[in-house]
């Protein structure tokens, strides 16, 4: 069993566009999981969701 809340998943029509046409939310992008490896400009980063539910950037 696992320590964190459910959480309800928002979906995208929801989420409001601000200065660009694309947007998603933070569950449709880590897909489920609690960490997503993204790579720019040849450095590796790192988006991880903590236990309190909030998103953290490394590099």
């Amino acid at each position: 069993m696992s320590d964190e809340p459910e959480v309800e998943p928002v979906r995208t029509k929801d989420v409001q566009s601000f200065d660009s046409e694309k947007s998603t939310t933070s569950t449709e992008l880590l897909g489920g999981g609690n960490a997503l490896v993204i790579m720019h400009e040849r450095t590796r980063y790192v988006l991880r969701l903590t236990r309190q539910n909030k998103l953290i950037l490394t590099k």
